[in-house]
């Protein structure tokens, strides 16, 4: 049985279903690596906070975990541990006080749900960002304006369009007089995958990479960015710090990348294969990080394709797995212009360090008999 497969099994183990995973922007299987990790932090049971000689040696190993994160990220700034990335959003969101957040219409919920008041920047048919029209952008930065934080993603959840931030970071530093405008960039999707962008505030998910659920962290250039409400990582967050998943966290990073190459090629020919067959590559011209696609198929719901493909033994989804519960038209589609049947015969497809060239040529099977 191959990695990209999930055997269901009756009472007496006896395999009932074959499955194909392809769900993996919602979470990627832990990688073992990361799981031996929690292992081995399972048995460092003593609190980190705590100042006797077991409490002194999980706090080393806590800082090693912490260290090693911020290596292989490649980041050389403060990194404050959380319990996932929508933690590390609240926190990045919550300092900006009396002034107002400038969010693309396309931000994940969690950052919606923090700046709900604030600013909203439009984006293109593409899910870009507009930055041909100048003066809007630099209006929203104007210091004059109540404005101190602009929160943008890298890679998006649903289509996996990839914000231009370094054009975007030209051109904060362009408006900037007088007062700096912080720069937060949410990159759950793409942190372990891809560089990270220039920023201040960068937020990570370990569940995203194959490392465990539960925890995540805000990469910091400045402390001083921030707001501090006491307890611990610094003052910055409160509650007992998990190290077994911080060193699963750092051990889903140091493991090899190997695999990013493979999925970027058999993202491409699903993509071919899915317009040959009538449907549609959403945001198909636009620049898109390779472990997540966006498809849709005219004329049947994305509720029916998920259905017949779950019977057929696919687990892929309707958008983000925060919100493709919930039956609502995506945000997302809606803001690139998708009108709403056309939004709701979208399913996604997303990639991982456990996707074959057999996963997806056994889904571009299952595509074809539904198109």
């Amino acid at each position: 049985m191959d990695r990209g497969y999930i055997g269901l099994c009756n009472r007496n183990g006896s395999v009932l279903t074959t499955r194909t995973y392809l769900d993996h922007a919602a979470t990627t299987p832990i990688r073992p690596e990361a799981a031996a990790a929690v292992i081995d932090g399972m048995a460092r049971w003593a609190n980190p906070s705590s100042p006797h000689a077991e409490g002194r040696a999980a706090r080393r190993a806590l800082e090693d975990a912490r260290a090693r994160i911020a290596a292989a990220l490649g980041w050389d700034g403060e990194v404050i541990l959380t319990g996932g990335a929508s933690e590390a959003l609240a926190i990045a969101l919550r300092a900006a006080g009396r002034y107002e957040t400038v969010v693309s219409a396309v931000e994940h919920d969690a950052v919606l749900r923090a700046a709900e008041s604030d600013i909203r920047l439009p984006v293109g048919e593409d899910g870009l960002v507009d930055l041909d029209d100048r003066s809007s952008l630099l209006a929203a930065f104007d210091p004059r304006e109540a404005t101190e934080r602009f929160a943008i993603q890298s890679a998006n959840s649903e289509t996996g369009v990839l914000q231009p931030l370094d054009r975007i970071d030209a051109l904060r530093r362009e408006a900037w007089i007088g007062r700096p405008i912080t720069l937060v960039a949410d990159c759950s999707q793409s942190a372990g995958k891809l560089p990270l962008p220039p920023a201040d505030l960068i937020v990570v998910s370990a569940h995203k990479l194959g490392g465990p659920p539960g925890i995540g962290a805000l990469l910091v250039r400045d402390l001083a960015l921030l707001r501090p409400t006491g307890g611990q990582e610094q003052g910055y967050r409160g509650g007992t710090e998990n190290l077994p998943a911080a060193l699963g966290f750092a051990a889903a990073l140091e493991a090899s990348r190997d695999w990013f190459d493979r999925v970027t090629m058999l993202r491409a020919e699903l993509d071919r294969i899915v317009r040959a067959h009538g449907g549609d590559v959403i945001a198909d011209a636009s620049p898109r990080i390779p472990t997540i696609a966006a498809y849709r198929l005219p004329g049947r719901s994305a509720a029916a394709q998920l259905m017949r493909l779950d019977s057929a033994g696919f687990a892929v989804s309707a958008g983000s797995a925060c919100s493709s519960g919930t039956l609502k038209t995506s945000h997302v589609l809606t803001a690139m212009g998708i009108d709403a049947k056309a939004a709701s015969e979208v399913i996604r497809v997303s990639f991982g360090w456990t996707t074959t060239a057999d996963d997806v040529e056994r889904f571009a099977e299952a595509w074809r008999a539904m198109a």
